[in-house]
């Protein structure tokens, strides 16, 4: 699975020893003086003034956003223990449990590592030292990944089992089996192995983060010496090994067996180092530092740059070693000291290691074992007539606003065939597109390619930094660039993090222009499977609104002022305050007041110290988070008026939504930012408002589900504790949203058939 596919992950990058980024002048206040070192860039601080509550400060009124990560990640975990759900589904949930704690290591704990270590880490707004945060990680991070193995052994194995998926060792499989496998070591495996020695002539090999090794000790027969070597297994090979087929298990009752590839080269060790007498094996991995650091102002080139820090980053320090429960102490004394780590970056568990490989086992053709086959559906305002062969998207936005809710919604019907369109309809003149991740196969980088090709003037403003996809975007920016769009490359130490497309198009009373915005990336795989939002709007204002952000993006245009968005860094955090405060007004007048806001994390404390101010003022807030929260809510004179809702499942919870009772005239906006200082600060979002009561209405109804009682979900105490509500007081399974809305689409469409 993808980087960022997976249904309920998570990343965060960015370390707060850059706490004043210069940045372009475009997004800065004109208020503030440029700097001395160049007019044209302005400081920014990472972290904006905290608007403490009133009363008396409580100091301990965060939560760590480390460990509120944890436990985000124990939620996930808690999907695959759960036996109500299919199984293959249980699997997957496995497997993402396994892949989010590599990039917490390779990321988080890496950053507080690298903090630490060059003496610019500060207390946490949770009030722990950095060791304390570092010490705290490691006791629950050892928890977790016991539980992870647990679950593996005592339940998703033997339940697969029981379905005739087994996954087996080498002394459990008949000899034909044996013979078979043997043969596909021999054509497939050994050629490419290459066993390192470790002796006085051949130093201790480095170890690939996230590479899955051998520990071989060997005796010369000779000489009747001990000596190690290291084998890595091959990342190029799947990691278990279909014994019955390609489309082993993909039938009910038939027997479909797997074998890890470590298993295979460990049986066949003999063969790579002949005449000597293989004694033992054990297997470890590593993971180390991989975030990406480019120091952008002193770059003549960022995508150079780049891609040299990414050559640099296979070789970052270790942050945690990963061993199996039977390891020889010897050994594993040899690994802590030729990898430089401390005992306590140490985990031991049973095998196998790397449970990111049941992935294979998750993606078996099952429908018996997998959540119902989801189609999308057009949406229905863009689905004229059954008979059409595609809806005209121009017409159906010249209409109304459309709001779009993926995977609800077709994307390949909505957004992607708006581009699609756009690219090859003559009368369309330009277009400018933003893209954080995409596939490289995508119909969105093709569209854009072809309206080039057309004459068509096109902008893509790609953002090469995107955490694990750098290289990726590096190579489909280049394909642009070689088709004749215009591609930039954002903002030095900005990311470009806003979902946006432009289209200008000729039509007989002049130009007009046409904006999609989104909560989601431009990513034709992701959006089957992430729920996002995104709005379809032929608005005058959106139109202008997003034709001065693209000048910002692309040019120089620092003055510009919004109408119908609010912009990171400038105004999206301040914006949202102005917001919340007009809420603790309304309460204090007797109005009633409601704030509801839907993100992945919440995390920043200016945003969070106003929602304390709101809930002292009387306010109901509504607060839904996939990931970390840093508010703690329930807290008596603080926060009594604060609740905290958690949904993961399915589809990964990805929209970001900020809702305001605003005295009985709603207001609504959708768009890219979490409530995180990168995103606040560091990142070039939008939000933008919605206009249309029919489109409020529907987000209202949609947030108010997420927070019933009878709808599915954890909620967060005021000690930071999760606990799952999924099972009502007759025992029966409360309501899970997303099922509910693919039944509510399937009513619709039903509906509009008749």
């Amino acid at each position: 699975m993808p980087r960022d596919t997976a249904r309920t992950s998570t990343s965060e990058p960015a370390t707060p020893e850059k706490r004043a980024r210069p940045v372009r002048a475009r997004f800065g206040s004109s208020e503030v003086p440029a700097s001395r070192a160049t007019q044209d860039r302005i400081d920014i601080p990472e972290f904006a003034p905290t608007l403490e509550p009133e009363g008396d400060i409580r100091p301990d009124r965060f939560l760590d956003r480390e460990l509120s990560w944890l436990a985000f990640n124990a939620r996930v975990l808690e999907l695959a223990e759960d036996p109500n759900l299919y199984l293959l589904e249980r699997v997957s949930f496995l497997s993402i449990f396994a892949s989010n704690l590599d990039e917490f290591f390779m990321v988080r704990v890496a950053g507080l590592k690298r903090r630490i270590a060059t003496g610019l880490a500060v207390p946490s707004p949770a009030g722990l030292s950095p060791m304390q945060v570092l010490e705290q990680i490691g006791e629950e991070a050892h928890r977790l990944q016991q539980r992870h193995a647990r679950v593996y052994a005592e339940q998703i194995r033997p339940a697969l089992a029981y379905e005739h998926i087994h996954l087996m060792h080498w002394e459990e499989l008949d000899s034909q089996a044996k013979d078979q496998l043997s043969a596909m070591f021999a054509e497939k495996v050994f050629p490419i192995l290459t066993p390192l020695a470790v002796d006085p002539a051949h130093p201790f090999p480095y170890i690939s983060g996230l590479s899955l090794n051998l520990a071989v000790v060997v005796r010369n027969p000779v000489s009747d010496k001990e000596l190690f070597a290291r084998v890595k297994v091959p990342d190029q090979l799947p990691r278990l090994i279909s014994i019955d087929g390609a489309r082993a298990g993909s039938v009910p009752g038939r027997v479909a067996r797997f074998i890890a590839l470590e298993e295979v080269i460990a049986v066949h060790l003999d063969q790579l180092f002949a005449g000597m007498e293989v004694l033992e094996h054990h297997i470890f991995r590593v993971t180390r530092n991989e975030d990406v650091e480019v120091e952008e102002d002193d770059a003549e080139n960022l995508l150079q740059a780049l891609e040299k820090e990414l050559l640099r980053r296979r070789f970052g320090p270790p942050v945690r070693l990963e061993v199996t429960n039977d390891i020889n102490p010897n050994i594993r004394a040899l690994l802590i000291r030729e990898l430089g780590v401390e005992e306590s970056e140490v985990y031991s568990v049973p095998a196998p290691l790397d449970l990111r490989g049941l992935s294979v086992i998750a993606g078996i053709d099952r429908a018996d074992l997998h959540y119902p086959k989801h189609v999308p559906h057009t949406s229905r305002y863009l689905n004229e007539s059954e008979t059409s062969k595609a809806a005209n998207v121009f017409a159906a936005m010249r209409r109304r606003d459309i709001l779009l809710h993926h995977p609800y919604d077709s994307f390949s019907t909505s957004v992607q065939a708006f581009l699609e369109q756009a690219a090859a309809d003559p009368k369309v003149q330009a277009i400018k597109q933003t893209l954080y991740r995409t596939s490289g196969d995508s119909p969105i980088v093709d569209a854009l390619i072809d309206a080039a090709e057309a004459g068509k003037q096109v902008l893509a403003l790609v953002e090469i930094k995107a955490r694990f996809d750098e290289q990726a975007n590096i190579s489909w920016a280049r394909k642009l660039e070689q088709a004749g769009v215009h591609v930039v490359y954002g903002i030095v130490g900005l990311k470009t993090h806003c979902k946006l497309s432009l289209v200008v198009r000729q039509e007989v009373d002049g130009l007009r222009r046409y904006c999609h915005i989104g909560t989601g990336n431009y990513h034709p795989r992701t959006a089957r499977y992430y729920e996002d939002l995104g709005l379809l709007t032929a608005n005058e204002q959106v139109g202008e609104d997003l034709s001065k952000l693209f000048n910002q993006l692309s040019g120089y245009a620092p003055k510009s002022t919004f109408k119908r968005l609010l912009v990171a860094p400038r105004s999206v955090r301040s914006g949202l305050i102005d917001r919340i405060e007009t809420e603790i007004r309304n309460a204090r007048a007797g109005i009633a007041a409601r704030v509801q806001i839907k993100v992945n994390s919440m995390v920043d404390e200016a945003i969070i110290d106003s929602l304390y101010r709101a809930s002292q003022a009387g306010v109901q807030v509504d607060v839904i988070v996939r990931g970390i929260c840093s508010l703690r809510p329930g807290v008596p004179g603080l926060s009594e008026n604060i609740t905290v809702r958690s949904v993961l499942g399915r589809f990964l919870e990805h929209s970001r939504v900020f809702a305001f009772a605003n005295a009985g005239d709603p207001v609504v906006y959708i768009g890219s930012a979490d409530m995180m200082h990168r995103n606040l600060d560091r990142r070039v979002e939008a939000l933008v408002q919605l206009t249309s009561g029919d489109d409020t209405s529907y987000v209202l109804d949609l947030l108010n589900r997420y927070m019933v009682p009878e709808t599915a979900s954890w909620h967060l105490d005021r000690q930071g504790e999760w606990t799952r509500h999924h099972l009502a007081e007759d025992g029966q399974n409360l309501k899970d949203v997303q099922s509910w809305l693919l039944a509510s689409r399937s009513r619709q469409r039903s509906t509009s058939l008749r």
